[in-house]
């Protein structure tokens, strides 16, 4: 199996897995979702390096526009969630997830007058 490139976040596999569980827009009227894998990975892309959207390669993901859009759909529905928690679900049912427990006991305690109060 390839490695992904530093523009491509996915393997072939990996996005095979994917795919399924983002939302398509078959029986709605309007334009129809297209190059998906693109903008996904344009999300990515622009979580990675952390750059603005416009800042986003045309180039490589088209319009940053077109993958903000699908992001803040995505967010707004639920479909991040669903996937994450489809793929944890599928780790733990093969025994890829191992429970951790952390705990933190720091204690930070504020000056007197950073309470704000009489």
């Amino acid at each position: 199996m390839s490695q992904p490139s530093r523009f491509e976040a996915f393997t072939d596999h990996q996005w095979a897995r994917i795919e399924p569980l983002l939302p398509s827009n078959e029986g709605h009227r309007g334009r129809p979702f297209t190059r998906t894998r693109q903008i996904v990975n344009g999300i990515v892309f622009r979580y990675r390096t952390g750059i603005p959207w416009r800042d986003l390669p045309r180039d490589r993901f088209g319009p940053w526009q077109t993958v903000w859009q699908r992001h803040r759909r995505y967010a707004e529905q639920g479909t991040w969630d669903e996937v994450l928690t489809h793929i944890l679900a599928a780790a733990d049912a093969s025994g890829l997830i191992e429970p951790n427990v952390s705990i933190d006991a720091t204690i930070v305690r504020a000056h007197q007058h950073a309470t704000n109060t009489r």
